[in-house]
């Protein structure tokens, strides 16, 4: 009956409009009672989503959150990149003021011991380098290379206790020895007169009377002069201009190491050279001898080792590599 009913009312609602009056009706009859049954429904659906809504805001924080620290991470790699362009930069300029050949070199190691200020570079026999060679950065001078392995270097930096330095004050050429004190901001300048033309502020330059440093590097700045009228001797003491504790690229110069002797010996002998091929070709004779020595300098290559002293001793081990001036 209920099945009969059901499809006669469905026929009748199709096909004719007498039953949308009373479907209206009833309609606004059950519409508390639609409200009513789909308020618990609704309830749950809004504390759901609040829940959902609260993970969703704390994994997106913690997103967020991840990508802030990147993206600090990289800024911090951009600012490292920029000074350390900055600092290549600047040891590059210094490169193209020095006369003789340099290899640019990196700082891989620090001597643990307290008591020694020693530091290990990238570079070795391999690359040319030598016992003594100078080591500087792009302020001045940091030390010189005391053990050579196939691929590495040690370094003794200046501030060392066992290390000394003949210098020159730049302003007056007054020369003086600056000795290690085992404070990398300090130096110590050794058996200076207490009447001596020396004031804070003067710039200290190595003399090259060592044979071993060339001459011209910036050493250090003179700090403090105590004059005390009891001693011989002033106390004086010098900030290093070379960033002894903060630089990590450093320069390896190659320098002319033959004596002056040898110098003198090998321009005689290219400028025998020249007047011989000069006569031999007809043309006039060479220049004057200091044209001559500046030849015999160039002449002599970079990648082969100095030739032995007038004295027979033995050449210092190592060879600059063959590169043109400058960093490489």
């Amino acid at each position: 009956m209920l099945i009969v009913l059901s499809i006669a009312l469905m026929v009748v609602d199709a096909r004719f409009d007498v039953l949308k009056p009373l479907r209206s009706h009833m309609a606004q009859v059950l519409t508390p009672f639609y409200w009513l049954a789909e308020r618990p429904l609704r309830l749950w659906e809004g504390v759901s989503q609040q829940f959902s809504s609260r993970d969703e805001l704390i994994a997106e924080n913690e997103k967020l959150k991840a990508e802030a620290l990147l993206l600090q991470r990289r800024l911090q790699k951009l600012a490292t990149l920029t000074e350390q362009n900055v600092r290549l930069r600047e040891l590059l300029n210094s490169a193209a003021l020095v006369d003789e050949q340099v290899l640019v070199s990196e700082l891989i190691g620090i001597d643990p011991n307290p008591f020694t200020h020693r530091i290990l570079i990238d570079k070795g026999e391999k690359d040319g380098v030598f016992l003594g060679q100078p080591v500087l950065d792009a302020l001045g001078l940091m030390g010189q290379v005391v053990e050579v392995m196939p691929y590495a270097a040690r370094v003794l930096l200046l501030t060392d206790t066992t290390h000394s330095i003949p210098v020159q004050v730049n302003r007056n050429g007054l020369r003086a020895i600056a000795a290690g004190t085992g404070n990398p901001e300090q130096l110590e300048l050794r058996h200076v007169a207490d009447t001596a033309d020396i004031k804070e502020g003067d710039l200290l330059v190595s003399s090259g009377l060592d044979q071993r440093f060339p001459a011209g590097y910036p050493v250090a700045t003179v700090k403090e002069v105590n004059h005390d009228s009891g001693q011989p001797f002033a106390v004086v003491r010098a900030l290093p201009t070379a960033r002894l504790n903060r630089s990590r690229y450093l320069l390896l110069v190659f320098s002319d190491r033959r004596s002056p002797e040898q110098r003198a010996v090998d321009a005689a002998l290219a400028q025998e050279a020249a007047d011989r091929e000069a006569a031999a070709g007809g043309a006039p004779a060479a220049g004057p001898a200091p044209a001559a020595g500046a030849a015999a300098d160039a002449a002599v290559p970079a990648a082969s080792a100095p030739p032995p002293a007038a004295t027979d001793a033995p050449a210092p081990p190592g060879a600059p590599p063959v590169a043109a001036e400058g960093a490489h």
